[in-house]
């Protein structure tokens, strides 16, 4: 019995040491990890700060950037649309649409500043300003991670922690919701995907965000407090969104552009690129000739471009020891980077046959197109022939039933023009073969060429003259009627830019606003109208042919 004893106090003394020494052993391991953590660490923090020791200097495009809205050129009309649309008791949501770098992302990073200015405005002075670039969004279609909506960490998922080792599900927020009370700034936004693009419409709809995971129970009891909050309220989502896209409006989706306020920035004219390359030119130290910048501005349309240009013209001037930009580096630099040249019309004053001024638009920059037109008499008892070049002429389109051809918008107002020419102006045009053409594959797909193609073809017809410092925009209708276009405003404002000192436009798209500009505006309501005004002093017509029923 004795010796039992004695095995038993023997065995638990054994097993106290091994225990002592197992303790001690972990201990000792977990401060040597402690240690080796520690030093691992500080190496690391040495080589970051080391790292963040060394600064390059900024570059221009840094250095240029814009500090205030009076430094955003050439954006007035869209710079007053966005204050507009959230400086305000009731900001909206917003698309900012128009080409790389004119100007988006500058000012919706500036615009909040501006809100708090106004005293109605609902967003707090701390109210947060969250940047996401569309185009590097990545996300995980399963929901394991969204940085934009939001997700949940489930306890099955690596690096779950303490709250997962207890069958916890963990709501990560997003940016919608780390833009709360804030603005949300997107920018390319129609590069977002399909899934987020949805899921993004919801919050804007909800102004909340609702979390789901299959680990989550409302029975558990150690579930948090906060956990349970979430899941059964969602995480708050209501902010104001600024979506920024250099696409096409009719390439969002209306679904997001039905919920926002759209706002146009356009492209540079010469001008205001001089603008900027005078400013870029003087905060990088340094002067420049005129006939470099002119040269400039006729190989760039926007801030981006004009900034990169005069950064590499200033490297070449600091590598010769000049302070001077020359018209010489410039070109290196244009040569170099095979920049193309702007497509800017400037009408020389002259008069043509056969050739008009027509106004077009595309985003938000209106243009000059120059039609022209032939009027050739066909071969005794033929029908005259019409053709239409430099454009699209037919397209086909993919329905939900299958393919579909379709005229385009200018062959379809082509053909208005011919009938108006023939029921109504007694001038008949199957004696004639016509070609109507738009030199440069202009973009042209409206019918607001109207009028210019009506001129041409009378003009040919004729044999009278129409002078180049003339422009005109506007539909004709088949009983001859003038109607309204859009984008009225650029097309008057790229007339001016171009040299023109008269323009034509319909008199239902009269607008007080359209007063500030310096150039003589003729309201017109049918093309007898816009005949007499063209061609009064050859005295064409007398007498109207046609009952406008006006």
């Amino acid at each position: 019995m004795e010796n039992l004893v004695s095995v038993l106090i023997l065995s638990q003394l054994v097993f106290s040491i091994i225990g002592i020494v197992y303790f001690y052993n972990n201990i000792k391991s977990q401060k040597g990890t402690r240690k080796t953590i520690t030093l691992e660490s500080k190496k690391e923090m040495d080589k970051l700060k080391k790292m963040r020791s060394i600064q390059l200097t900024p570059p221009l495009s840094e250095k240029t950037r814009p500090q205030d809205f009076s430094e955003i050129i050439g954006q007035e009309k869209g710079v007053r649309a966005l204050r507009a649309a959230l400086c305000g008791p009731n900001p909206q949501h917003v698309i900012i649409y128009g080409p790389p770098g004119v100007g988006k992302t500058a000012a919706a990073r500036l615009i909040l500043e501006e809100c708090l200015k106004d005293e109605k405005s609902p967003f707090l002075t701390e109210a947060p300003f969250i940047e996401m670039d569309a185009t590097i969004l990545q996300f995980d279609e399963r929901s394991i991670a969204d940085p934009l909506i939001g997700s949940v960490h489930d306890p099955i998922y690596q690096g779950s922690g303490t709250l997962g080792q207890a069958g916890i599900p963990q709501p990560k927020i997003g940016a919608v919701t780390k833009a709360h009370g804030g603005i949300l700034f997107i920018d390319e936004i129609g590069e977002l995907h399909n899934l987020q693009m949805n899921k993004l419409l919801k919050v804007l709809e909800d102004r909340t965000v609702f979390l789901n995971s299959a680990y989550y129970s409302k029975e558990e009891e150690n579930m948090p407090r906060y956990i349970q909050d979430i899941f059964n309220n969602g995480l708050p989502a209501d902010f104001r969104l600024i979506g920024a896209t250099t696409r096409r409006p009719e390439e969002i989706p209306p679904a997001l552009r039905s919920r926002c306020a759209e706002i146009f920035f356009k492209s540079l004219s010469p001008s205001e690129v001089v603008i900027i390359s005078k400013n870029a030119i003087k905060r990088a130290g340094f002067e420049a000739e005129k006939e470099a910048i002119d040269l400039i501005s006729k190989y760039s349309t926007n801030g981006r471009d004009t900034v990169n240009i005069i950064q590499t013209a200033v490297s070449i001037c600091a590598l010769d020891n000049r302070e001077i930009i020359t018209s010489e580096d410039i070109e290196e630099v244009i040569e170099n980077g095979k920049y193309s040249p702007n497509v800017t019309k400037k009408i020389s004053k002259n008069s043509n046959i056969g050739i008009v001024n027509g106004l077009g638009v595309s985003g938000a920059n209106g243009m000059i197109l120059e039609i022209e037109a032939i009027a050739s008499p066909c071969e005794s008892g033929k029908i005259g022939k019409l053709n239409i070049t430099g454009i699209i002429d037919e397209e086909e389109l993919n329905s939900g039933i299958g393919k579909i051809k379709r005229k385009s918008n200018v062959r379809s107002s082509l053909e208005n023009v011919v009938t108006v020419l023939n029921q109504h102006l007694g001038i008949n045009t199957y004696d004639y073969d016509l070609h109507v053409n738009f030199p440069g594959g202009m973009p042209v797909d409206g019918p607001s060429a109207g009028i210019a193609m009506f001129c041409a073809i009378f003009s040919c017809i004729s044999k009278k003259e129409v002078t180049s410092t003339v422009a005109m925009t506007g539909e004709v209708s088949i009983k001859g009627k003038v109607l309204p276009v859009g984008g009225v405003f650029e097309k008057i404002e790229a007339a001016k830019e171009a040299g023109v000192t008269k323009v034509f436009v319909p008199k239902e798209n009269y607008q007080k606003l359209f007063e500030k500009f310096d150039i003589e505006i003729i309201y017109i309501n049918n093309v007898f109208e816009l005949i007499n005004e063209l061609f009064s002093e050859k005295n064409i017509i007398t007498e109207p042919q046609i009952n406008f029923g006006i």
